[in-house]
């Protein structure tokens, strides 16, 4: 059995227990062993990237850009090669995961280009002094990652991190971490020892990461639970933190949508990774005088899925990365049906005598729902969609916007005007109009993050690269 351990200052390093790592689909199979590190190893990460924090930071930029440039050709490279391991430790599809390393590489592509002007100090001058506005780095950056999309919720921490000139000790989910080592640890060689270091564990590990006094900052992407313990941890040395936390996101469907156009991008933003990614569609509000054409043209697209195993012939529908969040949502249904709504499971399974061997879940539409139902109120995080009727855009706005949560939202219609008026009236990070997601000039260019308890800070774009540098301001009098 493969084992996967600890990565410091560019060396593998053991641990006394190791976590069986198994197959969401299959719950019989491990597909790996996983180190878990002790609070002494990560002292010992955290020392590794301060020591190499003193050196990185100096290296000129034109020199880090050029790392990390070869770093998104490994990514690209070497990723699809790792597709069929994630899909057996995490349950995502092989062409998810695939995908997943082509646009990881992107990521960095696009920090390096934007660095070169970005990193530029501000310079002004008067006749009585001058001012220059110099960006620094922040010094050693604590990276904590989720199980859904692990390889691109690390490099848009790793690329800004490393570009502006500091070193990461970056902790991998354990439900998703044997592919992503993996690739860290060919991409670390590139660098100099102790830039990027890899620890995994559980709360020990990221206690003592968050803790740590060398450790200026926390990268963490989940959920608002962890978040604010990561924020009191943090609390007792200054550290600075940046949140990518969940999101309730809806969907505003208007009455002139055009359905042809707007049922499969809407069913693709609602299901894909089974419905297990951050921005997802959550909610969705259409408007009564087209709901039950759309409610049966989108059941219609669901109940093509076709739910199984990520490696079997056929499949299109993977299962729930783990047993608590299948648990979860197993009992959020019952609790929808209970409280007297229309709940509608579609597709179909690939294997019925293995169904019950993983943490399979067909994928569920409500109809009807009631604007204060659970479902509607909580994120899923999984593979069940209520769908609301309303009729006045001022009442489906407050609607959107009744909730703790604002990461993404989307607004779809043929009226361009009146989409952009609705998405300016939305409390969100991100609004997308007639789409689930970012084109490739919103990857590189759209902060990415949320308001209210979605999140603190951005990722991606300029503004994700300022996470990761500290101003230091110089006036010199004449």
């Amino acid at each position: 059995m493969d084992k996967t351990h600890l990565l410091i200052d560019n060396q593998d390093v053991t641990t006394d227990e190791y976590l069986e790592v198994r197959d969401p689909g299959r719950h019989t199979d491990v597909v790996g062993l996983l180190a878990q590190g002790t609070a002494a190893q990560v002292d010992q990460a955290v020392q590794a990237a301060h020591r190499a924090y003193t050196a990185w930071k100096h290296v000129p930029l034109a020199e880090r850009q050029a790392l990390l440039l070869k770093a998104a050709d490994l990514l690209a490279a070497e990723g699809p090669k790792v597709a069929e391991l994630m899909a057996r430790e995490s349950g995502m599809l092989v062409p998810t995961n695939t995908a997943e390393a082509g646009m990881s590489a992107a990521i960095i592509r696009d920090n390096v280009e934007l660095a070169t002007d970005y990193l530029k100090p501000l310079q002004v001058e008067d006749e009585l002094s001058w001012v220059s506005v110099e960006k620094m780095p922040v010094g050693v950056i604590a990276g904590i990652i989720p199980w859904n999309a692990p390889i691109i919720l690390t490099m848009r921490k790793l690329a800004p991190a490393l570009v502006c000139g500091n070193t990461l000790v970056l902790k991998p989910a354990p439900t998703a971490a044997l592919g992503l080592s993996a690739l860290l640890k060919k991409i670390a060689a590139l660098f100099p020892p102790g830039v990027i270091n890899v620890v995994h564990g559980g709360a020990e590990v990221g206690q003592a990461l968050t803790t740590h006094p060398l450790v200026r900052k926390v990268s963490f992407t989940g959920g608002g639970t962890v978040a604010k313990a990561i924020m009191k941890a943090a609390a007792d040395t200054i550290k600075g933190v940046q949140f990518e936390l969940g999101g309730n996101d809806p969907a505003i469907v208007l009455a002139d949508a055009n359905l042809d156009d707007v049922i499969p991008k809407i069913v693709g933003g609602v299901f894909r990774r089974s419905g297990q990614f951050c921005f997802a569609v959550k909610r969705i509000y259409v408007h009564a005088s087209i709901y039950d054409a759309f409610f049966e043209r989108f059941c219609a697209e669901v109940d093509k899925f076709k739910v199984g195993h990520p490696l079997a012939a056929g499949a299109t529908f993977g299962p729930i990365n783990n047993a608590a969040q299948f648990r979860y949502l197993q009992d959020l249904t019952a609790r929808t049906r209970a409280a007297g709504a229309e709940v509608i499971e579609l597709g179909s399974k690939v294997d019925e005598a293995t169904w019950n061997e993983g943490y399979y879940m067909r994928p569920t539409v409500v109809r009807n729902a009631a604007p204060d139902l659970e479902v509607v109120v909580n994120e899923q995080f999984g593979p069940i969609i209520p769908i609301v009727s309303f009729t006045d855009e001022d009442e489906v706005v407050r609607l959107a916007n009744d909730s703790e949560l604002g990461l993404a939202s989307s607004v779809w219609s043929t009226d361009a005007d009146r989409a952009v008026a609705i998405a300016n009236r939305i409390e969100a990070g991100m609004t997308f109009i007639n789409n689930a997601g970012t084109s490739r000039i919103g990857q590189k260019n759209s902060p990415f993050g949320g308001v209210k308890q979605s999140g603190i800070g951005r990722e991606s774009s300029e503004v994700g690269l300022s996470e990761y540098v500290e101003y230091h301001a110089i006036n010199f009098h004449k």
